[in-house]
């Protein structure tokens, strides 16, 4: 990897560590079927992109896809019972990483919350180009 790619972004950290604890909050005081299934995954992929911002500098279209594409890969695990499959099932910590259930309204959570960060970075752009 090119040394200029990788930095340190106070913004992009600050946003992921505000984002995490968004994340933890929702599931330990959220007991809904919106709030707590959906935007806890819109989130999570904002979450993932500002993670990734913060240590390596590229593009925004190609971190988001990338963050999109691990998002679908996790869903699909999902799908095929990972967790299940690599005989992980009795351990927490991977059934609340890879998660258990797949669900298409997750793909479309994820989809949104990449679509959100590409508006907010195009905006940012053209504001400070403005």
């Amino acid at each position: 990897m090119d040394s200029n790619v990788l930095t340190f972004n106070k913004k992009y950290a600050w946003f992921a560590l505000v984002l995490l604890a968004t994340e933890v909050w929702i599931a330990a005081c959220i007991h809904d079927d919106l709030l707590r299934p959906y935007g806890g995954d819109l989130l999570v992929v904002i979450m993932l992109y500002c993670m990734v911002k913060t240590f390596i500098k590229k593009d925004a279209r190609s971190i988001a896809f990338s963050v999109l594409l691990f998002a679908y890969a996790i869903e699909i695990s999902q799908y095929y019972n990972l967790v299940e499959v690599l005989d992980w099932g009795n351990n927490n910590l991977a059934r609340i990483i890879i998660g258990t259930t797949f669900q298409w309204g997750d793909i479309l959570s994820y989809t949104l919350g990449i679509i959100l960060v590409l508006a907010y970075e195009r905006l940012a752009w053209s504001l400070s180009n403005y």
